[in-house]
C-alpha cells in the first residue's frame, strides 16, 4: 500500500468527522485481528448503512472466534450508530472466511462487479 494512502487512512480513523472506523483484537499485547468499516447513505433506506471493508485475522488466531468477535463488534457499533444494515464482500475463492460468514450472516446472493477508472 502506498504510504500516502496508509497515512490518509490512519488520519481518517482518528477524525471524528470521517465515517471510517476500525476495531482491533489483541492477545498478550499482540495484534491478532482488525476490521475496518465505513458508514454511508443508501438510496434504498433512510438511515445509514455500514460497509465492512476489511477483516483480517492472524493465521495462528484463525478458527478461535477472533473474526466472529470483530464482526460482532461492527454489528454492535452499527446498531449504536443507528445503522440499518451491515454488509461486506469477499472473493469467491476465500473459502476460509466464507465458512465463518455463512454461519453469521444472511446470504442475499448479490454479486459485486468493479472496474477501476
Amino acid at each position: 500500500m502506498p504510504q500516502d494512502i496508509t497515512d490518509a487512512t490512519w488520519a481518517r480513523f482518528f477524525d471524528a468527522d470521517e465515517p471510517v472506523h476500525a476495531l482491533v483484537a489483541e492477545r498478550d499485547d499482540k495484534l491478532i485481528g482488525l476490521v475496518h468499516f465505513i458508514y454511508h447513505r443508501s438510496t434504498t433506506l433512510l438511515g445509514s448503512i455500514c460497509y465492512l471493508q476489511d477483516l483480517f485475522t492472524a493465521e495462528d488466531a484463525r478458527g478461535h472466534g477472533v473474526g466472529r468477535k470483530l464482526i460482532n463488534g461492527v454489528y454492535a457499533s452499527a446498531k449504536s450508530a443507528g445503522s440499518e444494515r451491515v454488509y461486506w464482500h469477499t472473493h469467491e475463492t476465500n473459502f476460509t472466511a466464507m465458512k465463518l460468514y455463512d454461519k453469521i450472516a444472511d446470504k442475499p446472493g448479490f454479486v459485486m462487479y468493479r472496474q477501476a477508472v
